[in-house]
């Protein structure tokens, strides 16, 4: 089982020092490798904060986050270092690409804190190749003020996955994109999925993205459910 939650939980201290905000509670989730699946849920029910824990960007307050096996909580400061450059690649609502770097340069970032002896040619090599599987095969030399906003969100798959991770966490990433480069996202995503084997857990509020998942469970007042019937 590549994601096996057992018992997760988030609390929050209240900011104004009243009741601990619950976020999560006693949550389990099992998503073996090469599936896809898609969370929805309203606005602050701890979607984002569900991917963060899977992550290993938060602590969860209860419970265990084992991906591949591992006890993330059980990782040191370099082995949590590593296991977000490698295992996990990171999809947001916003691209956050740097605009002085090219679109090449951009897919290239996670790979200068990579560990390992693999050459800068094979490296580059590989983000030219996400790069044109993305869709963007003339614009590796462009920067992301030339490019539309769909086209940056592809630049940031391609980065997301130039180091090979097992597993691919997308919050929101069709959610500041119309209607169109939202459907060409959600098509890159399934391709992803579907031909290369890329293991998928997004977040959305897109019933539409959501469909487009091998799976879908609904975050309710903390837990997981079968989404209800449309």
């Amino acid at each position: 089982m590549l994601v096996d939650l057992s018992g997760v939980s988030k609390v929050y201290d209240s900011p104004s020092g009243t009741d601990p905000v619950v976020v999560l509670r006693d949550l389990d989730l099992k998503l073996p490798a090469g599936e896809s699946l898609a969370v929805v849920g309203p606005s602050g029910s701890g979607k984002s904060t569900l991917l963060n824990l899977i992550g290993a960007l938060e602590t969860p307050t209860g419970g265990t986050v084992r991906i591949d096996g591992h006890d993330v909580s059980e990782l040191d400061e370099k082995g949590l270092a590593a296991f977000r450059n490698q295992t996990v690649g990171f999809v947001f609502q916003l691209h956050h690409l740097l605009p002085q770097c090219t679109v090449l340069e951009n897919v290239l970032l996670p790979t200068l804190a990579a560990p390992g002896s693999e050459a800068r040619a094979e490296l580059t090599l590989r983000a030219e190749k996400l790069i044109r599987q993305v869709g963007l095969a003339n614009r590796g030399h462009h920067r992301p003020a030339e490019l539309s906003g769909g086209e940056r969100q592809r630049v940031a798959v391609a980065r997301a996955l130039v180091n090979q991770p097992k597993l691919l966490l997308a919050d929101e990433p069709t959610g500041s994109l119309d209607h169109a480069n939202a459907d060409r996202l959600a098509d890159l995503l399934e391709e992803l999925n579907r031909e290369h084997g890329i293991t998928l857990l997004l977040v959305t509020h897109s019933r539409e993205l959501a469909a487009r998942a091998n799976r879908t469970l609904q975050l309710e007042e903390g837990r997981l459910l079968a989404p209800l019937a449309p």
